[in-house]
């Protein structure tokens, strides 16, 4: 007999997303009492604590987070079914993973195509570095995600799906890369540790022989150009990106060298795990790519 049905699974993801029983109550329409019952008989019946205090709300334990990993899911597997029997119209929630610049410049019209396609899935986009969405994707936090050479991520499917060429940027008075080095010791700007664009930046400077004299993290690329255009630093950039910003035109994109300005963005997976909204992105990218 089992312990666990959708209804306990939904319960959990709501207390897990809003921190406590009062706010997960009431995106479910439930009374509290009810989700507190609801989770203890969980717990009751499967041996374990799932959720521990902490002040006024509630945090998942390990087996918590474990077992809101296998919610998701299930219930996405659950939307698959009822999906099916509506002879294959795709519905449900899709959580898909992307780069900053990916998110700005590629994807409104690859997700404006999809939603026309697939009107009755609900994309919830989340953005991060490479090496952060390749670790949100083997948590199973995410389905699929966009991310950016160089990745190391085993036991992942791959299909490169965008081509990008990546540029230096600096203050708009730097007429040429070697004018970046001659101040001595370079600032570096760019997105958190595991940006693989923040890796060619550092092996840019590498291959110069320059000196980093230190790293300035932002969390989007308007802020990394007004930071670059007011004198900091350097900074790669794609250039599709750059052409869509306003403050692009108060620095100077210099052409980086053929291995590094080449770049390609892949689409991520879980071998064997593709669901039916999945299926119909890699649909649509395949059919993209070959019009192109």
């Amino acid at each position: 007999m089992r312990n666990i049905d959708l209804d306990d699974l939904e319960i959990l993801q709501a207390v897990v997303a809003y921190g406590g029983v009062a706010r997960a109550a009431q995106a479910l329409h439930r009374v509290p009492s009810n989700v507190t019952t609801r989770i203890k008989q969980l717990e009751a019946r499967l041996g374990v604590a799932l959720f521990a205090r902490r002040g006024r709300g509630l945090v998942p334990t390990e087996e918590g987070r474990l077992l809101a990993g296998y919610a998701e899911r299930l219930l996405r597997l659950a939307d698959e079914a009822e999906s099916a029997l509506r002879a294959g119209r795709l519905l449900g929630t899709f959580r898909l993973g992307a780069l900053e610049s990916t998110s700005g410049s590629r994807l409104p019209e690859v997700l404006a195509r999809y939603n026309r396609a697939h009107p009755a899935v609900r994309i919830e986009l989340v953005t991060g570095t490479t090496g952060a969405l390749v670790g949100r994707l083997i948590r199973h936090d995410i389905e699929a995600a966009f991310v950016s050479e160089p990745f190391h991520a085993p036991g992942l499917a791959a299909q490169p799906v965008f081509e990008e060429e990546l540029v230096l940027i600096s203050a708009a008075h730097v007429r040429t890369p070697r004018q970046v080095l001659e101040s001595g010791r370079v600032t570096l700007i760019a997105f958190a540790s595991g940006c693989s664009y923040r890796r060619r930046l550092e092996e840019w400077l590498g291959e110069q022989g320059g000196s980093a004299e230190g790293v300035l993290e932002f969390a989007s690329y308007p802020a990394i150009v007004a930071c670059v255009a007011a004198c900091t630093g350097v900074a790669i950039v794609p250039r599709s990106v750059l052409a869509g910003l306003r403050a692009a035109e108060a620095v100077r994109a210099h052409a980086l060298p053929a291995h590094l300005a080449r770049n390609r963005t892949h689409l991520l997976w879980h071998e064997g795990q593709e669901s039916l909204a999945l299926r119909g992105l890699r649909a649509l990218l395949g059919a993209r790519e070959g019009a192109a």
